[in-house]
């Protein structure tokens, strides 16, 4: 049976129910995550840009099966919904991080990431659509919030769990004098980190047999969406992307425009081992952002509800670009630098990531909310796809000062971008 909404001044047990799944599979994934970098180019020898190259197939991957996950789950009648979806990108991540534990070769690793990315692009727009469902417009903001927040705390206990395996395994070795030597990672043995890969790939199962309790949920009454179109049992609703309003594709482009700036944090963390952390610490720093990110998802949130999105993500991109351009430039003898740089970059990520997905959610037709969260997903998985390509040449041809100023400055154009647009729709 679908499930009933609550009143206006509570959420209701979906979007808690999914939020606990994400804390679960983030959990998993960021004891994952962190490592891979390190574990990929210092132990297995992979190159950056094949690292970039690897990161940018995985984000394409993601952008590909989230329009088509995100048009099937608009679905209605037998084979339709949202739930299978769901429940399949939860599992596919389990098989993905194992293959990575028993990787000996980086086209091992690439496969078990793009296992993993496969699962992550079934679920993300039907969950996303899912959570739009179960609430009314006023809580949009909210409801994304709380998801970010529980997902956020996921990822931070993961990356405190894989900092403290590293550093308890491995015990504190210091950085070499000349870090170019990567002595520091060659005294991290690969079975330390085929210890943290296996655990992650443990604690994946919990988050997938959370979605036994997920139920379909019809979407909340009294919006001003357009009314849904005739359904039918073997088609998307009456529309599709065709349905979309100027005022979406419009959102969608400059969102797109910003995912340019946005290549994979793995080089962040590939920062921090070029500016001498050791590769617990290095996980460690990875962390601070988490906190603030977790920390502040949800009031930005309420925030965006009341004070509109735009202005809460123009903020967030103008944090973005000052902190990249700091990173880029920082020198070896202030490293210390990086860990307040690093929580002020989850700050950018809480204005961001959940408050983007709600202005989404704010101009797509409520019959067509999967494929409005699979188009988005699908546009910036491409745009960041090229981004971590380019930032991957770019590091191993001019250095990562280049690489990160670079991206900088495509944040720098979404900003102008998203004042254009900005003044042309009306609504949040």
């Amino acid at each position: 049976m679908p499930e009933t909404h609550a009143n206006s001044t509570t959420l209701p047990r979906s979007v808690w129910v999914l939020s606990l799944i994400s804390f679960f599979a983030d959990v998993s994934s960021e004891m994952v995550y962190p490592i891979l970098p390190l574990f990929t180019v210092q132990i297995l020898g992979s190159s950056k840009s094949k690292l970039g190259l690897m990161e940018g197939a995985a984000v394409l991957l993601v952008a590909l099966m989230s329009a088509y996950a995100g048009f099937r789950s608009d679905r209605k009648g037998p084979g339709g919904g949202r739930v299978k979806w769901i429940r399949l990108g939860y599992g596919m991540p389990v098989l993905g991080k194992a293959l990575i534990a028993v990787a000996t070769t980086w086209p091992l690793v690439m496969g078990g990431r793009l296992l993993d990315r496969f699962g992550k692009g079934l679920r993300g727009a039907p969950r996303d659509a899912l959570i739009a469902d179960a609430v009314t417009a006023d809580q949009r903001g909210r409801a994304f919030g709380l998801h970010r927040a529980f997902d956020t705390t996921g990822a931070l206990l993961g990356v405190l769990a894989a900092s403290f395996l590293l550093w308890w395994l491995t015990g504190t070795p210091e950085t070499p004098s000349d870090p170019d030597t990567l002595a520091s990672a060659a005294q991290t043995p690969a079975w330390v980190y085929r210890v943290i890969l296996w655990t992650g790939a443990g604690l994946g199962l919990a988050a997938l047999g959370l979605t036994m309790l997920v139920q379909e949920t019809e979407p909340a009454p009294g919006e001003a969406d357009p009314p849904a179109a005739p359904d039918s049992a073997h088609t998307v609703p009456s529309g599709g992307w065709r349905s979309m309003p100027c005022s979406y594709w419009a959102v969608l482009s400059v969102l797109g425009l910003f995912s340019l700036a946005n290549s994979s944090d793995t080089f962040l963390l590939l920062r921090a081992s070029d500016l001498g952390f050791t590769p617990w610490k290095a996980v460690l720093v990875y962390a601070i952002f988490n906190v603030t990110y977790a920390g502040l998802s949800y009031p930005i949130g309420v925030l965006s509800d009341r004070l509109g999105r735009w202005r809460i993500i123009a903020m967030g991109w103008a944090i973005y670009a000052a902190v990249y351009a700091a990173i880029a430039v920082l020198p070896k003898s202030q490293a210390w630098g990086l860990w307040p740089l690093m929580a002020i970059y989850g700050v950018y990520m809480a204005l961001t990531d959940g408050v983007g997905k709600a202005l989404i959610a704010d101009h797509a037709p409520q019959e067509a909310r999967g494929a409005a969260m699979g188009m988005f997903y699908a546009l910036t998985g491409l745009t960041t796809l090229g981004a971590s390509l380019l930032a991957g040449v770019i590091w191993d041809q001019a250095g990562p000062q280049a690489a990160l100023l670079t991206s900088a400055g495509f944040a720098v154009l979404a900003l102008i971008g998203l004042g254009l647009v900005r003044g042309s729709i009306r609504g949040r």
